[in-house]
C-alpha cells in the first residue's frame, strides 16, 4: 500500500512505514543522505519522533527529515548521528 505524500512549504515528504507517530513535529533535522539507515529507537529519545523520506523544495535535494517533539532530542540526534 502506498504512503500518502505530505507537502509543506519546505518539503515534499513520504512517511516511513515504521513510524509510530506520523506527525511533523516542530524540531526538525534534514539529513542529506536519502539512503542512510536511521534507527530512531536506537537513539533512546525522550519524546516522540518521526522519520520521512524528503525532497527539499528549495533546491530539489533528496534526503530524510527527522522530526522531534522535544528540542533536547534534536540535539541528541545531531550529536550522535553518523551517516553509514
Amino acid at each position: 500500500m502506498a504512503s500518502q505524500t505530505i507537502t509543506t512549504d519546505e518539503y515534499k515528504l513520504f512517511p516511513s512505514p515504521r513510524n509510530v507517530h506520523r506527525v511533523i513535529f516542530s524540531h526538525q533535522v534534514f539529513v542529506p543522505f536519502p539512503y542512510a539507515l536511521i534507527d530512531l529507537p536506537g537513539f533512546h529519545l525522550q519524546g516522540k519522533s518521526s522519520l520521512f523520506a524528503a525532497c527539499r523544495l528549495a533546491d530539489g535535494k533528496m534526503g530524510q527529515l527527522v522530526t522531534f517533539e522535544i528540542e533536547a532530542d534534536e540535539a541528541k540526534f545531531n550529536a550522535n548521528f553518523v551517516p553509514d
